[in-house]
This record gives structure tokens, C-alpha cells and sequence, in this order.
């Protein structure tokens, strides 16, 4: 019995995707002229792409808006049912607005596109029915061609919003195409995540939340390995007349206890590593990242020029979500 369970499970999984794929291919081989024009006229907007649905129409058109948003094209959701109700004040003359609907034919979109057409620049349809209502209001229409729902029953807005969501897509892609929208652009629109990190965060913005271990050239074992310690940075840098000479590592510590009996007479300059990789602070913090990976090291001093202001650690970077 749980197999044959664990079969029908599978076959509804793989059904249920082979229908929403199908439909994806269909909706790929509708885009004509009107998506073209679509893309060209939020282009030219001097206001805003005014979103709007009901029922799951809505909430795609939510995501839609947040896509649009954060890839440089203003855009705002108003609820299909709460515009005729007082939410259409929002609508500015500049403004245009992408309609989503399945049917087309669903009473608060036919009670609400009448009053739209005297308020705004254009009308764009997203439907299913290019008959329906929707279609025919819309001065450009954004056909989703839908044969069924991959439910069963061919009921639960399933294909069709998979459709919606993938038009979407398209629509927020070709703009910020069309736009010139870089990577630099989006780490603008998205500062608190992990891309945006990678792409403005610079070491200058974290290398001062840390110690500064530094031991001269003629420093003992025993005040180099305090400086090390009270820094708990796994380092301390050598310098000699302001300049970064070298580097001191727990590694280089246990490589001098494995050859020198006698560590007395021993100065910083006799086990540092000379000419350690550096980093500097006005780099991105990933590309310290990038230094440590190719080294396999856990710490890199930092340098404006050639004066040593600093140590960025593995730990800051995992802290900052870069990793």
C-alpha cells in the first residue's frame, strides 16, 4: 500500500510540473509585439507601474512589484477589490497600470477598468482569454495561454499563476536590460543581503572593529607572543620604521618550538614570514575573501599604501554574511 502511495505521489509531482512546463513553452512562443511594446512604454513612464488583481492574481502581482522594485523600475501593488474603495487615489495621471487576471472577466476587474482608463497613461492585460473583457479593454495585452490547472480537479489557480509569475519575470528582466542595470546597481537596492555585501562592503568597513597586533623587528618571543595573545587575532605584524615587514602566525610560532630548543635569544625578525600578503582598506571585503581562499589563511593584514592600519579576520567576513 505505501508504495502504491509513494507511486501516485511521484506521478502527481512529475504530472503537475510536466503541465506548468508545457505552459511555459506556450507562453515563450505567444510573446509578440505587445511584450515589446510593454517593455517600451514602462520605459518612457515618468510615473509608476501600477499593479493590480485579485484573489492569487494578487498575490503574483505582489512578487511581481517586489521583483520590478528591487531590478530599478518603480512599480506598487493596488489590490483590485480595496481600489474601488478608496485605493485608486494612488493613481497618478503619469502612471500605468498591468492588470493580471486568468479570466479576465471577474466582477471587480470590470467594475475597476473603466475607472482606470480616464486616470492613466495605459492599461496592460495579463490574462489568459484574449476575448475576455481584460483583453479587450487593455491597450497592449500580455497573453498567458493556459489549456489547464495541473491540479486533478483543473480548478486551483496552479499552471496559470506559474504562468503570471514567469511573464513577470520576463517583463522585470528586459527592462533592467534595457535599463543598463548592473550588478552595482542591484547591490544599491539590496544592502542588506548577502550579494549586497559582496559587492560595497570594504575591508575599511571592518578591519577597525579589531585590534591592531604589531611587534617590532627586535621584540622578544615573550612580547610577541603577549601582543598575540591580548590581540586574539592568531597574528601579529612586524614593522620596522612604520613599514609592514612581516607577519607572525600561530603556524610560525609552532614551526620555531619544533626546531629551536632555546627561544630566549630569539627576536621577532628570526621567525616572521617575510613579505606577508596584504590587503588594502579601501578593497572590497570579498576580495580580502578571495585573497585568503588562494592562500589558506585565516587573517590578513591590512595597508593604506604601504603603512599597516590594521587586521581583517576569516570570522569578520563569516560575521557579515559574505561567506
Amino acid at each position: 500500500m505505501k508504495e502504491k502511495m509513494k507511486g501516485r505521489i511521484l506521478e502527481i509531482g512529475q504530472k503537475t510540473l510536466d503541465i506548468e512546463a508545457r505552459a511555459l513553452v506556450a507562453l515563450k512562443d505567444s510573446l509578440n509585439d505587445d511584450f515589446v511594446r510593454a517593455v517600451e512604454m514602462i520605459l518612457d513612464l515618468s510615473g509608476r507601474l501600477v499593479v493590480t488583481g485579485i484573489g492569487k492574481s494578487a498575490i503574483v502581482g505582489q512578487k511581481i512589484v517586489a521583483t520590478l522594485n528591487s531590478t530599478g523600475t518603480p512599480a506598487l501593488f493596488m489590490h483590485a477589490a480595496d481600489a474601488i474603495h478608496g485605493d485608486l487615489g494612488m493613481i497618478r495621471p503619469d502612471d500605468a497600470v498591468l492588470c493580471l487576471s486568468k479570466s479576465g472577466e471577474t466582477p471587480e476587474i470590470k467594475v475597476l477598468l473603466p475607472l482606470l482608463k480616464h486616470r492613466i497613461v495605459a492599461l496592460i492585460g495579463m490574462v489568459s482569454k484574449p476575448e475576455s473583457y481584460l483583453a479587450r479593454q487593455a491597450d497592449l495585452m500580455l497573453l498567458t495561454p493556459v489549456d489547464q490547472e495541473a491540479d486533478p480537479n483543473n480548478l486551483a489557480p496552479t499552471t496559470s499563476t506559474t504562468s503570471q509569475m514567469a511573464l513577470g519575470d520576463a517583463l522585470a528582466t528586459a527592462l533592467l536590460d534595457q535599463r543598463g542595470f548592473s550588478s552595482h546597481d542591484f547591490a544599491r537596492f539590496h544592502p542588506g543581503g548577502s550579494l549586497g555585501k559582496q559587492l560595497y562592503l570594504r575591508v575599511s568597513d571592518l578591519y577597525p572593529a579589531n585590534e591592531k597586533p604589531e611587534v617590532s623587528t627586535s621584540s622578544t618571543i615573550r612580547e610577541t607572543i603577549l601582543e598575540m595573545t591580548s590581540k586574539r587575532l592568531g597574528a601579529a605584524v612586524v614593522v620596522e620604521e612604520g613599514r609592514l615587514v612581516g607577519i607572525i602566525t600561530d603556524g610560525d610560532l609552532r614551526r620555531m618550538l619544533e626546531k629551536e630548543q632555546e627561544t630566549k635569544h630569539l627576536h621577532a625578525a628570526q621567525i616572521m614570514t617575510p613579505n606577508p600578503k596584504t590587503i588594502q582598506s579601501d578593497d572590497l571585503a570579498v576580495h580580502a575573501l578571495e585573497v585568503m581562499r588562494a592562500n589558506n589563511i585565516t587573517q590578513i593584514p591590512v595597508c593604506t599604501g604601504d603603512v599597516y592600519v590594521g587586521m581583517i579576520h576569516l570570522h569578520d567576513l563569516i560575521r557579515e554574511g559574505i561567506i
